[in-house]
């Protein structure tokens, strides 16, 4: 029998070492590794295997033609919601929902069964970091301490699948938080990558056998991702990332991973003193306030999933007198404006080298699309020549390395999105010749191939202005 001795287990990635080691050769990161016993050192020889009892059981193989069958969902009631995960809640799926402590994960939550539970399901809230008080109070506040909604402070595994599994199987069950919960087949402590690993793969059973929804809250790391090991991405079949800025009033519920669903899209949703509002129109209040007098604004029409969504980039361009200038951006990719400013300089003939730059989305929403290049790059030659651009224009395009503006996908929902909001003209590249489309363009496009040609344009107006 091999002897036992102390592992030391990464607690972001779960890699195994005999011997503590202040960074984790598997994920990079440092101050990682912890302590747990209770697990075979890698160093006594081969561990003895139990003989099979009975050989492996054949299962039939099917074909890739058959009837294929819909996977049964729940909807949650909230348009928002049912929107990212695909239609509703899939009967035995297992979600795993992240996002900043205080972001409103639990509000969601709690609107959510509350819903389901005013329908006439069985709604479960199993919380293990606070008491039933405090979420009667959360309700409350609400508005939605009368819904029938069945709570319970507990950590054990075991004693939760037990009392979930009398009676009638719930349609959703809430987790807050895998990293509160332990089992009792894991000799260590709750927080581990062994124990949330072991929690997980438990619920996971559970939910697979009885058919309930479950939803595992999970914590984040300073730079944004769910805690723990990332193995638990893997076992689950959905990943939500709850996203916002505890200083603006959106919030962007996103699907990260989706078995049963798309995975590029994204419910808004408004947070006000009666919990979480959804948003069906996020152009309009993203786009709310803006200052169309103002150089360096920008509207790009972009795409969120199947969604068209309009937001307001703002660049400002500044004199420095520091040796190296600034470069900072929120809510856009840092490499993709040194690569927009590089494209700038050598094909658009600007000269930045000697001025700040600072670029934000409006509205604390994150682009990661490149057709916001276009739009950017517009906002920054607006802010630099202190020239407005047109109030009633859209711009969307990527640009490539020799400034030359490429095509982007769905550019006809972009312009009916615009369309609606009032806008008239759209600055664009030449879309892709498609004969089998005869739809006429909602709104007047002008086509530039290049990004001399951006910057000619916006020249032009500043000398028809003067």
């Amino acid at each position: 029998m091999a002897k036992r001795h102390p592992s030391f287990v990464c607690q972001e990635c779960g890699a195994v070492y005999n011997r503590w080691k202040g960074k984790c050769e598997a994920c990079g990161g440092w101050n990682t590794i912890a302590e747990e016993a209770g697990s075979a050192s890698p160093m006594a020889g081969p561990v003895a295997t139990r003989p099979s009892r009975a050989k492996g059981r054949i299962f039939p193989l099917e074909g890739l033609s058959g009837e294929t069958k819909e996977a049964p969902r729940t909807p949650s009631g909230i348009a928002e919601l049912d929107r990212v995960t695909g239609g509703g809640f899939v009967h035995g799926s297992i979600i795993l929902l992240g996002g900043d402590p205080g972001i409103g994960k639990s509000t969601l939550l709690m609107q959510a069964s509350a819903a389901l539970a005013n329908r006439g399901e069985r709604v479960a809230y199993i919380s293990g970091e606070e008491a039933v008080a405090q979420v009667r109070l959360r309700a409350e506040r609400l508005g939605l301490g009368q819904a029938p909604v069945e709570l319970a402070s507990e950590t054990n595994v075991e004693d939760i699948i037990a009392t979930l599994s009398q009676g009638r199987p719930p349609a959703l069950a809430i987790i807050d938080s895998i990293q509160t919960m332990w089992t009792e087949t894991v000799e260590s402590a709750p927080g581990t990558v062994t124990q949330v690993r072991g929690s997980a793969q438990a619920l996971i059973r559970f939910a697979k056998t009885t058919g309930t929804a479950v939803i595992l809250v999970g914590h984040v790391t300073k730079d944004g991702q769910i805690a723990g090991p990332r193995v638990v991405e893997h076992m689950v079949d959905a990943v939500v990332s709850f996203e916002g800025d505890t200083g603006h009033h959106f919030r962007i519920l996103r699907a990260v991973k989706n078995r049963f669903g798309p995975t590029d899209e994204i419910g808004v949703f408004e947070m006000s003193d009666q919990g979480l509002r959804e948003v069906s129109n996020p152009s309009e209040l993203f786009l709310a306030g803006r200052d169309m007098a103002t150089p360096g604004t920008a509207v790009f029409a972009g795409m969120e999933g199947t969604r068209p969504l309009l937001v307001e980039i703002q660049a400002l361009v500044a004199p420095t007198s520091l040796g190296t200038p600034r470069r900072a951006v929120v809510g856009w990719d840092q490499n993709r404006l040194s690569m927009v400013l590089a494209v700038l300089e050598a094909h658009g003939g600007l000269k930045l080298g000697m001025h700040d730059v600072y670029l934000n989305v409006a509205g604390g929403l994150r682009i990661t699309e490149p057709a916001a290049d276009l739009a950017a790059a517009a906002a920054l030659i607006s802010s630099l020549s202190g020239n407005p651009l047109p109030p009633d224009s859209v711009y969307f395009g990527e640009m490539g390395l020799s400034g030359a503006i490429r095509p982007v996908a769905q550019e006809q929902a972009r312009l009916k999105e615009a369309a609606k909001l009032g806008f008239s003209s759209a600055i664009a590249p030449a879309p892709r010749v498609d004969k089998s489309n005869k739809e006429k363009l909602p709104l007047a496009a002008s086509s530039i191939g290049h990004i001399t040609d951006l910057v000619a344009g916006i020249a032009a107006r500043r000398r028809k202005a003067g």
